[in-house]
């Protein structure tokens, strides 16, 4: 028998993802949007306020992984995973912010595209695509 409440919920939250990408001009301050969205390797880095920009950095991450992690919970409903997860997203936070925060301190043009995907990865749920597929795997082949 078809859930139907588990496939409205699973909708309901990637739509959750899909609109803070839609609305991220609105809701984060990252002057590295625009900047991105530019012809970004021959511009100089664009004027920001680190603690400002870590802030709502921070933020972003925190709503896309308490998104995600809800997700993983609805597909699967093992506790085990969402520890997994939650100890997988922490490590990558950390080791990627200091990453950013190195980036964002030193700004040198050849590093841009190196700092474009560190930064991807902070701001969208691509971890996500990573642990749906591997969780899948691992239940099929349990």
């Amino acid at each position: 028998m078809i859930n139907y409440g588990k496939y409205i919920l699973l909708l309901v939250l990637f739509l959750l993802l899909v609109l803070i990408r839609v609305f991220e001009d609105e809701l984060f301050y990252d002057p590295y949007l625009q900047f991105f969205k530019n012809d970004y390797l021959y511009m100089d880095n664009p004027r920001r306020e680190v603690f400002k920009l870590t802030a709502f950095t921070t933020l972003r991450y925190v709503l896309n992984t308490i998104i995600s992690l809800s997700i993983i919970y609805v597909v699967f409903k093992e506790k085990s995973m969402i520890k997994f997860s939650s100890i997988i997203y922490t490590i990558a936070y950390i080791g990627l912010l200091v990453t950013f925060l190195y980036f964002v301190l030193n700004p040198q043009q050849e590093d841009y595209y190196l700092f474009f995907n560190i930064r991807r990865f902070l701001i969208q749920p691509i971890i996500l695509l990573f642990l749906l597929p591997a969780f899948y795997y691992h239940k099929q082949h349990r």
